[in-house]
């Protein structure tokens, strides 16, 4: 979507071809700024109502592949079901993060529900904690379930990390009959209807462009927020170890939704050189994304500082990923791609995104 020829809803002018003579049929007039903002909306709603239906449809089918059995979970036995939910948890994982970014300002609430993390909920929830790891109340939402799902493989350095904090409660797989239910038709069904309810109200009517917007740019800014919080293992993904992927979903749905506003954009003085800084960006990071292996972070340095790394650690993998994202999303370092966004942001009259 970068060069635009003859464009539909969102073109700006809408060109007839030329007839035998070489003449050019009738041009109709440019549309306002509001009939792109108009559009905008529409393809926001359309586009994104697509992921978030993926994104119900795997958490019904996590909720039905959930063992049944009136018993704990078994590795052996239930080595089947266990594959099938992590499969459909990956795939509402990946679909919700394509479009967070637009969609969590406007329902921060539904955010907070399917999304928090585990020590978010524990700040809330205080030292009483969440005693009960399978109800449908405290802890819920996916990385509820991905705690317990993936508990086997959660990495020593996460659980050292969650049990330092006031109201922690130690991950496990249902271990009895009650256990089982209640993961299957309480945290199970807690996704499949706060989703629902998601899907529900997901209108038109409820898309504030200009946040959505400012919500791309801040999405942006929380790549680099992950990268961060993986050395003090408090990344988001952090049992299944795929936060990676994340950051990568991050990306993909970040440039799919930026992509409605670039018509509107080539009608705006600059706006051709400011689109070519963020799709560039946009470019370097996927680049830079494709260099790591597989879904999860590379391994910090254990000397590791955010605040002053050393030369040997910033030459590491994580160092370069590190560098790289900072790089790529910092405010305040001129043609960054938050810095090309932002600028976006004013040309179509949008607020910036600040930190």
């Amino acid at each position: 979507m970068k060069r635009f020829t003859c464009l539909p809803l969102l073109a700006t002018f809408i060109f007839g071809c030329s007839d035998s003579n070489g003449t050019s049929a009738k041009t109709t007039q440019p549309q306002t700024d509001a009939q792109f903002q108009e559009a905008v909306v529409t393809g926001m709603h359309d586009s994104l109502l697509a992921q978030i239906k993926t994104l119900h449809a795997a958490a019904i089918d996590l909720a039905n592949a959930a063992p049944s059995a009136a018993r704990g979970w078994d590795a052996t036995m239930d080595a089947g079901a266990i594959q099938a939910m992590e499969a459909a948890w990956k795939q509402a994982r990946s679909a919700y993060e394509q479009i967070e970014g637009a969609t969590a300002p406007l329902f921060p609430d539904v955010d907070t529900e399917i999304d928090a993390r585990y020590d978010d909920f524990l700040t809330t929830l205080g030292a009483a904690g969440d005693q009960d790891l399978f109800d449908d109340q405290g802890v819920t939402g996916m990385h509820a379930i991905e705690r317990i799902l993936y508990q086997p493989e959660t990495p020593q350095s996460v659980i050292t990390f969650e049990s330092s904090l006031p109201g922690y409660k130690a991950a496990a797989w249902p271990a009895t009959a009650d256990e089982t239910s209640e993961f299957k038709n309480k945290l199970c069904a807690r996704l499949v209807t706060d989703t629902q309810t998601f899907m529900d109200e997901w209108q038109p009517q409820a898309i504030d462009v200009g946040g959505s917007f400012q919500g791309l740019v801040s999405l942006m800014n929380e790549q680099r927020e992950k990268v961060i919080k993986a050395a003090s293992f408090e990344e988001e993904s952090r049992y299944s170890q795929r936060t990676m992927a994340d950051i990568r979903d991050n990306l993909t749905g970040t440039k799919s939704v930026y992509a409605l506003f670039q018509p509107w954009l080539a009608t705006k003085a600059g706006g051709s050189s400011l689109d070519d800084s963020v799709e560039g960006g946009f470019a370097t990071l996927a680049t830079d994304y494709g260099t790591v292996t597989g879904d999860a972070i590379p391994e910090p340095p254990s000397t590791w500082s955010a605040e002053s790394p050393s030369a040997a650690d910033l030459d590491t993998p994580f160092g370069k990923l590190y560098t790289a994202v900072n790089q790529a999303v910092d405010p305040t370092i001129s043609g960054s791609v938050v810095d090309s966004m932002n600028k976006v942001a004013v040309k179509l009259g949008f607020p910036q995104f600040t930190e």
